[in-house]
């Protein structure tokens, strides 16, 4: 069986941020998603545009859909989903290890 990496680059930045958000809870449900990043992006966040790219994370294998009751589904990241992660944080992490080493007064 070949399992297929789905990285990071092949999300939009939406969905990267949701990938984030569900990796910071216990299984989260879609309005604590919804809320977390409306916080982040300082604007409401509708329905249309958090729903659809919930489920293009379910279908790429990178987060798993469960039901908490009749209304309320839950979310969480698949080991593909944890390895996507680890993925991009370890290539971030060649740029920001240098970068972090720049003080705020220099960057100002």
């Amino acid at each position: 069986m070949i399992i297929y990496q789905i990285e990071m680059h092949n999300l939009t930045g939406f969905q990267r941020d949701l990938l984030y958000v569900i990796a910071g809870f216990d299984q989260p449900h879609g309005l604590a998603i919804k809320d977390e990043v409306e916080k982040y992006y300082e604007k409401e966040v509708n329905h249309g545009r958090l729903y659809p790219n919930l489920d293009t994370l379910v279908n790429k294998g990178l987060v798993e859909k469960g039901e908490i009751d009749r209304r309320t589904n839950y979310y969480a990241l698949t080991t593909q989903g944890q390895r996507t992660i680890a993925s991009r944080n370890k290539w971030e992490a060649q740029y920001t290890d240098q970068t972090a080493k720049l003080s705020v007064s220099t960057i100002s």
